[in-house]
């Protein structure tokens, strides 16, 4: 079973979690000036990282609150934990 690391209630089973995603996509400001297209890519279209990758969680059943992990895609060993608008938190 996978453990992921909640800043706030600590280690976990992967089944308390949920994920949300690639980390720090930026929405566009100007929205309604893009073509269909560009809204397309901004929604659907990801890095598919091999290696080290950010994204975010919700910890659904525990606290509720969403944070971001930069976890390794190849092995899915966890490198990092940071709460939303903090510095990187070190497994340890």
């Amino acid at each position: 079973m996978l453990v992921i690391r909640c800043p706030w209630c600590g280690e976990r089973a992967e089944t308390e979690f949920n994920y949300g995603g690639e980390a720090d996509i930026v929405r566009p400001t100007d929205a309604e000036h893009l073509s269909d297209r560009e809204w397309g890519d901004y929604v659907f279209m990801r890095k598919n990282t091999l290696g080290l990758h950010r994204e975010q969680w919700v910890h659904s059943h525990g606290c509720r609150r969403w944070f971001v992990a930069e976890r390794d895609t190849r092995t899915y060993q966890f490198k990092s934990y940071e709460k939303l608008g903090a510095h990187a938190m070190e497994k340890s």
